[in-house]
């Protein structure tokens, strides 16, 4: 059972990708791939130098997340499946979206320009997972079909999931290059010129001698549009 939302199914071709729309709600159906930090640069290390990686991610979807799992009698079960932060994956997401036309991608928090702009090309989509929801979405698992590269530890392997309505997932990044983080950073800085208008507050002046950091602005480096 599902609340309003549409079922989505893996492998997925791009026409049907491109008809999802930021802000939908969906629920996924299929096998997806667990990636992590270390699969990431393994996979693309291996696609450089013309290898073929074991598992198919062509029109697929690959899940950010480093699953907690229990082996009882030679079968691995899901205790855990939280969506882990995406933005730091961009610059080899988007390498393994333009060689592989991987589709969907399931994370938490944003993606950047590069992920962005190879969704637009190619047709792929991002789909952002709540965090503190690992029990339920492990829930969602109904098998373990493989595991590969399990020499990098449990989090950090590829882990082949057969997933039933896994959700509720928002599309976060559609085809078009529509970003729901877009708007959620227009309305923080509305929401913070407010309260600094409340406190006298003054967004040009220094409050704090080191580091020197303006009100109203970001703490050096971060910034959301360099990744």
């Amino acid at each position: 059972m599902t609340t309003k939302g549409k079922r989505v199914n893996v492998p997925i071709k791009e026409a049907e990708v491109r008809k999802l729309r930021m802000g939908d709600v969906v629920y996924l159906n299929g096998t997806v791939y667990t990636l992590r930090d270390m699969a990431y640069r393994r996979a693309v290390e291996l696609l450089q130098k013309g290898g073929k990686l074991p598992f198919d991610l062509e029109d697929g979807g690959i899940w950010h997340c480093g699953p907690i799992m229990k082996k009882t009698n030679d079968k691995w079960k899901a205790l855990a499946a939280g969506p882990t932060t995406s933005s730091r994956f961009t610059a080899l997401e988007a390498e393994l979206v333009r060689r592989l036309h991987t589709r969907l991608v399931i994370g938490k928090g944003y993606m950047g320009e590069a992920t962005i702009n190879a969704f637009k090309d190619v047709g792929g989509a991002y789909l952002v997972a709540t965090g503190g929801c690992a029990a339920l979405y492990a829930m969602k698992i109904t098998n373990m079909e493989n595991v590969y590269w399990l020499d990098l530890g449990m989090p950090e392997a590829v882990w082949g999931f057969k997933v039933k309505d896994l959700g509720p997932l928002i599309v976060g990044i559609d085809s078009s290059g529509k970003n729901l983080n877009d708007g959620v950073t227009k309305t923080i800085d509305e929401n913070l010129k407010k309260i600094f208008q409340s406190y006298k507050i003054d967004p040009k002046r220094n409050y704090v001698w080191w580091p020197r950091r303006v009100a109203g602005t970001p703490i050096p480096p971060y910034n959301l549009n360099r990744y």
